[in-house]
């Protein structure tokens, strides 16, 4: 019998051993897929006369409102002249409309008018700052000021960078006397932060009435990450291929009020916060599928180590692999729709039960499920039927996943590559929402990049204090965008 168990176990360890090497041989014999290119050319423009144009622009404070689209008026004219101030041969030779009251649209005309458009969004507009932030700042929020080898200011990042990035590119191609093969539109929102309905979307109204159709779209979206993935000793520019969906639900809970000294067994506030805290502990499912899949997938060869081992033979660790995942907050929302509780409200005085318990919850929809799936697990989590749920009407289902095999994405790809050498490009999840969103009508191939390279710290920046733009990271992102017009717009 020992003999025998001895034998048993002897195989056993045998088996293991071949399937830890097989495990290890499959790892290391993952190709990379990064494309081999030649570094872009130097940037032919004086790079601090760039940053000095941004750096005027961040002082014009066009913050975005919801509830009053006139508030910021007078700076968002004020910025359509000062583009028209610095950017005169792009004034003259692309044509500019307003649309709506506040949003742009530049229309480059190609040299072949049957050739598929394609469209490159920003926006003019800015969050405010948090109040009470101020004086934590290093500079004045709206200073534009130029310090320490930075530009500093609200929108450096988000996303005046991105827009006079992509100016400095036209002026600069104009000037060497470029045309387009294509037509190329440049559409600049005005309200992308509270909604973007009064600006991206009158825009794909406009060309839908022209009968456009968009070949594929570049947005802002997810960036160059330099030490932020675990594993990867590479920066890692990922490159949106799809957006979560956006859903808040309002919920409400009405009792008969008292008198706190009489308080029922169950009250409004005490029914609301049971429910919210069910919901909050049963999240949607999540898994290592769909765009995670691919952007791991691609990752993996690039890996070290471990890292590499495991991201190799998802098959049999994803187990693992998605329990580490769903310890960071912004590696678990690739995962799956994520679940915030954002606002509850009830009561006015301390001694008076109220008769009514608010509360919002904000999902962010994973592609995959839906706006209906969403509010059919928030039903079943709240498990309390007097719970009135509300939709918000602005509520908008996940994105359609754009195609890898597109040369939409490989222009981007190949710019990236040719900007930032040494980055792995991967498709990534956009967990936010942006105006491209609006623009999945006009066509299939929709991508999301902003091309900044940050570091961990630098990802607290945006919409956060001191946000800052460094002058190098700025002359990249005018590259970028360079190489994408270069590539794209002339014939192959």
């Amino acid at each position: 019998m020992i003999r025998l168990l001895a034998k048993g176990l002897a195989g056993l360890v045998a088996l293991l051993v071949l399937l830890a090497l097989a495990l290890g041989v499959n790892a290391w014999r993952q190709g990379s897929r990064q494309v081999a290119v030649p570094p872009a050319p130097a940037l032919a423009l004086d790079l601090n006369a760039a940053a000095s144009r941004l750096a005027g622009a961040l002082r014009l404070r066009t913050v975005s409102s919801l509830e009053n689209p006139a508030a910021s008026a007078a700076e968002f004219e004020a910025l359509h002249a000062y583009l028209a101030q610095h950017y005169p041969r792009a004034h003259a030779a692309l044509q500019r409309e307003v649309v709506g009251q506040q949003a742009l649209l530049y229309t480059w005309k190609g040299r072949d008018a049957h050739a598929a458009a394609v469209a490159i969004l920003s926006h003019q507009d800015v969050v405010p700052i948090a109040p009470g932030t101020e004086k934590a700042w290093s500079v004045e929020p709206f200073s534009g000021e130029l310090k320490d080898g930075f530009i500093w200011g609200r929108g450096a990042l988000d996303n005046k960078g991105n827009l006079f990035a992509q100016m400095e590119a036209v002026e600069t191609l104009l000037g060497q006397g470029f045309q387009p093969q294509r037509t190329i539109y440049f559409a600049m929102g005005a309200d992308e932060e509270v909604s973007g309905l009064r600006g991206a979307v009158p825009i794909t109204e406009l060309l839908q009435s022209r009968g456009v159709k968009l070949d594929w779209v570049l947005d802002e979206g997810l960036l160059v990450l330099d030490g932020v993935l675990p594993g990867l000793s590479k920066p890692a520019a990922l490159i949106g291929v799809a957006e979560k969906g956006y859903a808040t639900f309002f919920l409400s809970l009405d009792t008969a009020p008292g008198h706190s000294s009489m308080p029922p067994q169950k009250s409004a506030i005490g029914q609301m916060s049971a429910a919210l805290a069910r919901l909050e502990a049963t999240p949607m499912p999540g898994a290592i599928r769909g765009v995670a899949g691919d952007m791991f997938g691609t990752l993996a060869p690039e890996m070290n180590g471990i890292n590499r081992f495991m991201l190799s033979n998802l098959w049999l660790t994803a187990p693992l692999v998605q329990g580490q995942l769903e310890k960071s907050p912004s590696s678990n929302a690739m995962l799956r729709t994520t679940t915030a509780l954002t606002i509850v409200r009830a009561g006015n005085k301390d001694n008076v039960l109220p008769g009514r318990a608010e509360a919002a919850v904000n999902f962010r929809v994973l592609p995959g499920d839906t706006l209906a799936s969403v509010q059919a697990h928030l039903r079943q989590a709240l498990s309390n039927d007097a719970i009135q749920i509300k939709p918000y009407p602005g509520n908008a289902e996940p994105s359609p996943i754009s195609p890898t095999a597109h040369e939409g994405f490989r222009r981007i790809e190949r710019a990236v590559r040719e900007v930032f050498p040494e980055a792995v490009v991967a498709p990534g999840l956009m967990t936010a929402a942006t105006d491209s969103r609006h623009f999945t009508r006009l066509s299939p191939a929709v991508y999301r990049f902003s091309p900044i390279r940050v570091s961990g710290e630098d990802l607290a920046r945006f919409h956060g204090t001191n946000e800052r733009l460094s002058v190098a990271a700025y002359g990249d992102m005018i590259r970028f965008y360079l190489q994408v017009l270069r590539g794209d717009a002339q014939p192959s």
